[in-house]
């Protein structure tokens, strides 16, 4: 099977992972850029699979594209809290 129609890494996959994690920041938008960096920060450590956090930071080191700018902060976090 071609890497590109594994569950885990394929395009649809990253699409929905891009979609919620905006969708999460913009929950928390109307709170300011700052509540909505570390809303959406704690809500991908709490909520979200550790493969699921894997594949929006390896998502973030391929450039991020899609990322919302409060998203892409959150995920940046993330990935540092990670290492």
């Amino acid at each position: 099977m071609s890497p590109e129609k594994t569950a885990d890494h394929s395009p649809d996959t990253m699409q929905k992972l891009v979609y919620m994690a905006n969708q999460i920041g913009k929950f928390f938008a109307s709170q300011g850029e700052g509540r909505a960096v570390a809303g959406t920060l704690d809500h991908l450590k709490r909520f979200w699979d550790p493969r699921m956090r894997a594949q929006i930071v390896q998502h973030l080191d391929a450039g991020g594209a899609g990322l919302d700018p409060a998203v892409r902060t959150a995920v940046e976090q993330l990935k540092q809290a990670v290492n």
